[in-house]
């Protein structure tokens, strides 16, 4: 039995032990940065109750101690390893993995136990922080963003672990705090507060220099006032309509996990905004046609957002696709295994290129912004109704072939009927 303690086992043990004194540093860290929150305390959960696995003197138990005592704390330290969803690394004294959890060896797949730490973690920033802590103790954090598969931002915070306050490093405890979805989020903020400021200063521009134009050159030419005024009010009512589809995706996001439960009608609702933009389609020479099966065509859902729906998908292909002279609306009924109700709508315009089809649903995106702007788009439509359609438990395809148009399909699940 002495022999069996004097291996890796052994190393396990003592890392295990000093686990305490690293979430101790761990805590300080964190408070000293500013950034001590629920994933620290339970981080620090994690060191202590690992170190409560291995009790002072399990690395010296008698010659015979039964073997199962020493199988049941490592499953127990295991079992704590398991249930942090981060990945957390222990390694000794020279570098070698004592202890990973499932989340490191998916992170790092060539991880093996008893290896060193280099062979499976090829980041020289992370590498010499370890070295470092070995050397001097305490502790440190560094950035790891590997590339492979998929980019992803990590920070490793590093502790040493010991026996006491006092004693040398036995070994340190690697702990990857995932930020990918974090960094990403804000990358998205940072963009959507540009796209949005964009879009609002350039007709705050026009205004302001009509308003001057106003007060100086033209305040005695009625022709150009009118003119002028005319412009200003279609660039009020462009932010008018940029302002609202912001609080409508506002208000989309924060209901996007509370699923609609009312009765709705889906082929009411495309006839309806069908008569609703009918001025809309005279005016541009767009003929707008209704198709519907025999239904039912009933689905749980949210009327105005539904409306909203329709609304975006129509008007776009009557604007963008109104050289094609012909838009296409259709409502369906899908049996299967769960039944769905389909709405399609179609415009025989220019189309859209392939490599555009995957980013339409992005806030602000345009194919032609030009062409966008001066057809009343404030970018958001598409991502209105992408997220009105998650919120419905439904899909929302694009397929377009340049020069023939393009489908846009809604697909949400059927109503019981009865």
């Amino acid at each position: 039995m002495t022999a069996k303690s004097d291996g890796p086992r052994a190393r396990r043990i003592a890392a295990l032990r000093g686990a305490a004194s690293a979430a101790l540093v761990l805590l300080a860290l964190a408070a000293y940065q500013g950034v001590l929150d629920a994933g620290w305390l339970a981080l620090a959960a994690l060191a202590v109750a690992a170190a409560a696995a291995w009790p002072p003197g399990a690395a010296s138990e008698p010659s015979d101690a039964p073997e199962l005592a020493e199988a049941g704390r490592a499953r127990s330290a295991e079992a704590v390893l398991a249930v942090v969803p981060d990945p957390v690394i222990l390694v000794d004294r020279s570098g070698l993995v004592g202890e990973a959890n499932a989340a490191a060896r998916e992170l790092l797949p060539v991880l093996r136990e008893g290896q060193p730490l280099s062979l499976a973690l090829r980041d020289p920033d992370v590498l010499a922080a370890l070295e470092e802590v070995l050397a001097a103790g305490g502790g440190g954090a560094v950035a790891y963003r590997p590339r492979v598969p998929t980019e992803r931002s990590f920070e490793v915070q590093i502790a040493a672990l010991r026996e006491g306050p006092d004693a040398p490093a036995e070994g340190a405890l690697l702990f990857f705090r995932d930020f990918t979805e974090a960094r990403r989020i804000e990358r998205m903020r940072v963009d959507f507060i540009a796209n949005a400021s964009h879009e609002l200063r350039t007709p705050l521009a026009s205004l302001l220099g009509f308003i001057e134009t106003l007060q100086g050159p033209a305040r005695d030419d009625p022709a150009a006032r009118e003119r002028f005024l005319e412009i200003m009010r279609g660039q009020a009512r462009r932010m008018t309509r940029l302002i609202d589809d912001l609080l409508s995706l506002s208000r989309i996001e924060l209901r996007a996990h509370v699923p609609p439960d009312a009765p709705v009608e889906l082929a009411e609702i495309a006839r309806r905004m069908i008569e609703t933009l009918a001025p809309l389609a005279a005016e541009r020479g767009v003929d707008v046609a209704l198709d519907t099966d025999g239904g039912p065509h009933g689905v749980l859902g949210d009327r105005d957002e539904l409306l909203r729906v329709a609304e975006n998908l129509i008007e776009n292909a009557v604007k963008y696709g109104e050289s094609g002279g012909r838009v296409e609306v259709a409502v369906a009924r899908r049996e299967g295994r769960v039944p769905r109700v389909e709405l399609a709508v179609r415009d025989y315009g220019p189309g859209i290129a392939p490599e555009h089809l995957p980013r339409l649903t992005e806030r602000f995106y345009r194919v032609d912004v030009a062409a966008s702007r001066d057809k009343g788009g404030t970018g958001l439509g598409l991502a209105i109704v992408k997220h009105i359609v998650a919120r419905h438990r439904g899909q929302l395809t694009i397929e377009s072939d340049p020069g023939r148009g393009a489908t846009f399909r809604v697909t949400l699940p059927a109503r019981a009927e009865g």
